[in-house]
């Protein structure tokens, strides 16, 4: 028989969960069942391959401990990842017990949680094993209480060893009916290649970098269509004149243009730059001006200081910052 434990805490030495398992590793183990413990918080970046550990169960124990409310991040990132990554058919011969302990109110509705999710992917639940705890170390070194942990231990022993029946529960029925249809339709093949790739840093972010640059080429493409098109207008330009600088050095410029009701978005950050029509609050400058007075300007033939002191570009925000513009953006004139 093989148990696995996945315990949901932070690993504190005052959590009265970690005494409880303990109690149940020690119990099994004398009868020779063998018992793996999961401690979710050393799994953190790996918790999606973890639904791959169910395959050899015949029982599980979900443990958590309640600090101040519900079962934790750890524990739900877990049961989401047997959701959509599990074995479902592996896990309706799974009898799961719940330990949960706590020392704030909360205790019986963590219990309730626990077996309603399992319930709902299809396993088999059993009596939990739940406790307010105000003193861990009076909670440990009481006979009684130790006593009671030991024949939780036994209990479900003899449970999984002997394939204890369940009366049926609703959840079983919606399970069946529509929620068993709502995960990816996957085989468990697919399933556990699509956990690895979930868990796999490194694999991610390259997804993530390959999306970026397949935007940043469609941008590009679209722009290069129709320099004309009033969708991109001036964006060419600005980002073609552009002056990286410094990496401490951020400033935002907003330009609308009064006459088109349009403005043109520039967030700079360093050596990055953002171009793009659109709206932002809080921008360090916001200029108002006219569609000819910007192209005046793309085109070299005045400068953003100029037009300002000319009185044909109204600003608003840090005045300090509107003599920075001309040294980001440094537009040659063009004939």
């Amino acid at each position: 028989m093989k148990i696995n434990i996945y315990y949901g805490g932070r690993g504190l030495l005052e959590d009265p969960t970690l005494y409880v398992l303990n109690k149940f590793t020690e119990v099994l183990e004398e009868l020779h069942v063998d018992v793996t413990r999961y401690n979710l918080y050393e799994q953190k970046n790996g918790i999606t391959m973890l639904p791959n550990t169910l395959k050899e169960a015949d029982g599980v124990i979900l443990a958590v401990h309640i600090e101040w409310l519900g079962i934790g991040g750890f524990m739900q990132q877990f049961l989401d990842a047997c959701w959509l990554y599990a074995d479902k058919e592996r896990i309706k011969n799974i009898y799961m017990l719940p330990i949960v302990m706590a020392n704030t109110f909360g205790e019986k509705e963590g219990e309730l949680v626990l077996q309603k999710a399992w319930e709902l992917l299809g396993g088999i639940t059993c009596k939990g094993l739940i406790a307010y705890v105000s003193d861990h170390v009076e909670f440990e070194t009481n006979s009684d209480y130790k006593m009671i942990i030991e024949q939780s231990a036994e209990n479900l022993y003899r449970t999984v060893n002997k394939r204890l029946k369940t009366l049926p529960s609703s959840s079983y029925a919606q399970q069946q009916n529509f929620l068993y249809t709502a995960p990816l339709d996957l085989t468990p093949q697919e399933s556990e290649q699509l956990s690895e790739y979930v868990s796999d840093d490194a694999y991610v972010q390259k997804q993530k970098k390959d999306i970026k640059e397949l935007t940043e080429l469609f941008k590009g493409m679209m722009e290069g269509t129709d320099s004309s098109d009033a969708k991109f207008e001036f964006i060419k330009n600005f980002r073609d004149n552009f002056q990286p600088q410094p990496v401490d050095f951020m400033a935002s410029y907003v330009i609308h243009m009064s006459d088109t009701g349009k403005s043109i978005v520039l967030e700079v950050d360093g050596k990055h730059l953002k171009c793009y029509y659109g709206e932002k609050e809080n921008a360090d400058i916001t200029a108002t001006t006219t569609k000819a007075v910007v192209s005046r300007l793309v085109n070299g033939r005045t400068t953003f200081q100029g037009a300002f002191m000319s009185g044909e570009l109204k600003v608003k925000g840090n005045f300090k910052t509107v003599r920075t513009f001309d040294q980001v953006f440094r537009f040659s004139v063009l004939s």
